[in-house]
């Protein structure tokens, strides 16, 4: 699968909270440096981020666009995160205290870096505007 394809799969599996078809487009070492948070090794650990995602929050991603190197090891994305918190996220990888959730709207810019081996995702670094979020979602 070409890189801006593999891309943009990822992204498919993430708006329809596919964890199976996800991780089928992962190496079984990747990285995922989270936004404002860790670093997660290994499929286990990516699902594990995916499945606590998939409770707390609804998200939609738009407006996507992918970028690749001309010969396909790294990609960049940026996008519109559509989402609603939906359970409070105890778990959150950053050091910041989530807000409780009660079913908030919100829309925040977000970025990505892969890096690409053997047609899968080796690693995913996230970015997202966790403070305009943060407004959004204080109540």
């Amino acid at each position: 699968m070409e890189t801006l394809e593999l891309v943009r799969a990822y992204y498919d599996c993430f708006n329809a909270r596919d964890i199976p078809g996800t991780l089928a487009l992962l190496t079984e070492d990747v990285i995922h440096d989270v936004s404002q948070g860790g670093r997660e090794i290994g499929k286990a650990d990516f699902a594990l981020c995916m499945e606590r995602m998939n409770r707390c929050y609804h998200e939609q991603v738009d407006d996507l666009v992918v970028m690749a190197t001309d010969g396909g090891e790294n990609a960049a994305a940026e996008f519109t995160v559509d989402g609603r918190y939906l359970e409070t996220d105890r778990a959150h990888p950053s050091e910041i205290e989530m807000p409780e959730a009660t079913g908030q709207a919100y829309r925040v810019r977000g970025r990505a870096l892969f890096e690409i081996r053997d047609e899968r995702i080796a690693r995913v670094t996230d970015w997202y505007d966790l403070q305009a979020w943060l407004r959004q979602v204080t109540v």
